[in-house]
């Protein structure tokens, strides 16, 4: 892979991994806010929204994750293996209990359905987006210590 090539797939990288954690946690940080405010035209705005969201969020995942593989050079160790077991157990986790989960819920939020099965699957909807912010937040930490360090300055 020539240097500018992975320049740039870097760049792609970063900025979809970044978007990714920009949609999870404001998913997550809207969820939040309009149930503690109990408003439930606020609730069924919020859900609709998180459901047409995945149009973005899933792209940016997808994006992330072939990034980082490609940037890997297909056999990573290491940190580059860490990262990459992280970014398994993040798309499981969208796949299998977040993408049903916000679904589910904007239906059930339109037709007003706010039972104990809404309560489980946004308790647990809650609790799946906060632990793929918290090992996004790890891959990027990661991500960061690869890089090239900044040759400190010699001192007098």
């Amino acid at each position: 892979m020539s240097t500018s090539h992975r320049s740039l797939l870097s760049r792609l990288h970063r900025l979809a991994g970044a978007a990714a954690l920009v949609f999870i946690a404001s998913f997550w940080l809207a969820t939040i806010i309009v149930e503690l405010r109990g408003n439930i035209s606020e609730i069924v705005l919020v859900k609709t929204a998180i459901a047409w969201g995945l149009f973005g969020l899933v792209p940016a995942l997808i994006t992330t994750g072939g990034s980082g593989f490609a940037l890997s050079g297909g056999k990573p160790t290491g940190i580059l293996q860490t990262k990459l077991r992280r970014m398994k157990l993040i798309a499981a986790n969208g796949i299998l209990i977040l993408v049903p989960a916000a679904i589910s819920l904007a239906v059930f939020a339109q037709h007003g359905r706010f039972d104990g099965l809404f309560a489980a699957i946004q308790g647990i909807e809650l609790l799946a987006g906060a632990v793929n912010i918290g090992l996004i937040g790890l891959n990027i930490r990661d991500g960061l210590r690869l890089r090239k360090p900044v040759p400190k300055p010699m001192s007098a």
